[in-house]
This record gives C-alpha cells, sequence and structure tokens, in this order.
C-alpha cells in the first residue's frame, strides 16, 4: 500500500491506462491539425475527433453534433451563461441559481451583474436540496435560464434534474447544469433530463487535464447562444482555436469506458465509501456526515469532526490525501460557502474533511484511513 493513500478523486483522477494507451499515438504518429482539410494527417485527427464526439455525446444520451469540446468545465460554464445572456439581454435578464454552485457559475453570474443581469440565487436545505417550489417561486417574466449543478462538489448531493428540467420545459426557460462531478459517476441522460446546456470536464472522470464539453441542445434556443472565443469558427462557431486532439481522444475513450464500467464501479466504491463512513461514526465520537444521505454521489463522504482546530486537523492528515471544506485564497482562509448555505457554523465548516474516493481505492486503504483519522483526531483533541 503506497502512501499517501489518494482520497480526493473529486479534486481530479489519474488518467486510466486504458486511455493513456488510447491518446498516445496523437501526440507522434497522428499528430495533425483537425481544421487540416487537404492531407491524410488532418483527415485522421478530424475522424478520431468526430470518434470521441459521438463516445462523449453516448455517454450523457445526446447526438454527437450537440458536443461542443472546450478546455474544461469552467470555461463550458462561463460560454453557456454568458452566451445564452449575450443572447437574451436585450429583453431578458434574469438567472436563477443556487448558492452552492461551483465558483465556475457563481463568479460568471456576478460577473454579469455588472451589465445588469439579475441573479436569483436560492438558499438550498441543510441537506443541500432545493425544492421545486423554491424555484417556481424566484420565476420571473425576464429569467431566461435556470442553473442548478446535477451533483455538489463538496458534499455530493443531488438535484432533482430532471424535475427541474419539466418545470423549465413547461416554463420556456432554458436549463442549464453543471454536472462535472456527476458525468462517469451516474446515469445521464439529457432527454430525460429536459436538459439545454451541460457542462461536464474529462479529468474527473480518467481523462487528462485540460479538456471537457458543453452539450447544447440543437433544438432550442439554446444553440443560438454567442460564442464567447472568436477565430476561426471551430466547433459549428461555438468555440474558436484548434482542436485539443489528444484531449479530446482521451476524453471521448474515458466516456466509453464510463458507459460499460460505470454501474460495477460505482456499485464496489459505494460499498467503501460506506465502510469508511461508518467506520468513522462508530470509532470517533462528534462527528457528523453533510449533505443529503439517501440522494448524493456514490463516491463522496463529506465529514465534521467537532471539538478540532480545522486548520490542525488537515496538515495533520500527512498519510491521506483529502480536502478541506474549506476554499483558501492567497489572503485569506475562509469557511466553505457550501458548509455556510446549508447551515454549518464556521468553527464546524473549518474541521471538515471531503474523502472521496475512485475505481482504484482499495479496501486495505479504507481500513487504514478509519484506524489513521481516529488516531489524528484523538491526537488533535
Amino acid at each position: 500500500m503506497k502512501l499517501p493513500i489518494y482520497l480526493d478523486y473529486n479534486a481530479t483522477t489519474p488518467v486510466d491506462k486504458r486511455v493513456l494507451e488510447k491518446i498516445l499515438p496523437y501526440f507522434t504518429e497522428h499528430f495533425g491539425n483537425a481544421a487540416s482539410r487537404s492531407h491524410l494527417y488532418g483527415w485522421t485527427a478530424q475522424e478520431a475527433v468526430e470518434n470521441a464526439r459521438l463516445q462523449v455525446a453516448d455517454l450523457i444520451g445526446a447526438e454527437a453534433r450537440e458536443i461542443v469540446f472546450t478546455s474544461g468545465a469552467t470555461e463550458a460554464n462561463n460560454l453557456a451563461i454568458k452566451g445564452l445572456y449575450e443572447l437574451y439581454s436585450d429583453f431578458k435578464n434574469h438567472i436563477i441559481t443556487v448558492q452552492t454552485e461551483h465558483k465556475a457559475v457563481l463568479d460568471v453570474c456576478k460577473h454579469l451583474e455588472k451589465s445588469g443581469c439579475e441573479t436569483t440565487y436560492l438558499q438550498p436545505d441543510s441537506s443541500g436540496l432545493i425544492s421545486l417550489e423554491q424555484i417556481e417561486d424566484a420565476i420571473r417574466p425576464e429569467t431566461f435560464l435556470i442553473s442548478v449543478m446535477y451533483a455538489n462538489n463538496e458534499i455530493g448531493t443531488l438535484q432533482p434534474i430532471k424535475e427541474i428540467g419539466a418545470l423549465s420545459k413547461k416554463r420556456e426557460i432554458l436549463f442549464h447544469t453543471d454536472a462535472t462531478q456527476a458525468v462517469g459517476k451516474i446515469d445521464i441522460n439529457v432527454d430525460d433530463d429536459h436538459i439545454d446546456l451541460l457542462s461536464l470536464s474529462g479529468h474527473k472522470l480518467y481523462a487528462p487535464k485540460g479538456i471537457g464539453a458543453l452539450y447544447v441542445r440543437k433544438k432550442s434556443k439554446a444553440s443560438q447562444l454567442i460564442a464567447q472565443m472568436d477565430g476561426g469558427k471551430h466547433e459549428r462557431g461555438f468555440r474558436s482555436g484548434t482542436l485539443n486532439v489528444t484531449g479530446i481522444v482521451g476524453l471521448g475513450e474515458a466516456c466509453e469506458v464510463a458507459k460499460y464500467d460505470l454501474l460495477s464501479e460505482n456499485q464496489k466504491i459505494s460499498i467503501l465509501r460506506d465502510k469508511l463512513e461508518q467506520g468513522i461514526l462508530q470509532n470517533i465520537t462528534d462527528v457528523q456526515v453533510n449533505g443529503n444521505i439517501e440522494n448524493r454521489l456514490p463516491n463522496l463522504a463529506n465529514i465534521s469532526f467537532g471539538g478540532v482546530d480545522g486548520e490542525n486537523l488537515l496538515i495533520s492528515f500527512r498519510d491521506i490525501a483529502v480536502s478541506s471544506g474549506s476554499a483558501c485564497t492567497s489572503a485569506t482562509v475562509e469557511p466553505s460557502y457550501v458548509l455556510k448555505a446549508i447551515g454549518l457554523d464556521d468553527n464546524l465548516a473549518y474541521a471538515t474533511i471531503r474523502f472521496s474516493l475512485g475505481k482504484y481505492t482499495t479496501e486495505e486503504e479504507i481500513d487504514f484511513t478509519i484506524q489513521y483519522v481516529k488516531e489524528v483526531v484523538e491526537s488533535l483533541r
């Protein structure tokens, strides 16, 4: 068993060896530019891109031409929200989102507010869930977009996406979801869920960093969103720039792997997650699990430890790689805004650890982690 044990899969994942094997030839042998249409090198690269587009689409129940490749989910979120605001701003200017969204959504909304956009930030309940009634009450005549993340990156809570999508469709409002943490972990079908735009990122599902995608429903107003990057009309005009062929091939292969391994892998992961959680709860006093226990990601346990200094807790975990519930900036350390939004006080929010498991996590590692966490917490107390 190698130390430190990696339990931060929601931050990033290693590249699957099958994905790496698929990528390698596109660094050397098949190195062409996918936009070069006059020779074999370009044709080969273009064929690989289109095959990957189909693989990504298949994983989420979309059509290949509805997939726009980006540098990651942050760019996809920016393209979706800014692109739609630019489309609608002359006659509609209101967005509905949630206080616990990723900063890649919240900061975009804050940025647009400087240009006259208005945003309603819904308050979730203590488990991180929002209700359809909250959304219904927030809708205005000028609402053009509802953006709700599929699964929260810190606490794992799954929102009622299908119901939100149906409501959005009924009220003729576009629906965007940041599904970065959900894709590859749970079954997603954009048609069943009435999703108009969906953001995803490769490095959360065992593909390389620096590649992602935006799903854009072709038979909706979403398909008219305004590009935010100009210079060549790549990706059907949605996103200019030379395509990252190696990254795209990796994302496609990772989606192909996830499509066939999803159920079995996540059953195994959820068993290990439950073992970790129960082991901590049974062996350590004054702890609590955050998020919606019945409706969450299969790989995540967000746990608060009472009676412990949060900063000392994180730096004491030298033999396990985990994340704190706190968001750090260069100047200050603040308690997680997600945990604050669901009602935790500052002290408990600081003393919160996110354990996120992956397909390479072993039972031996979980057994070690339970005992190790117990010893560290008892020592600090």
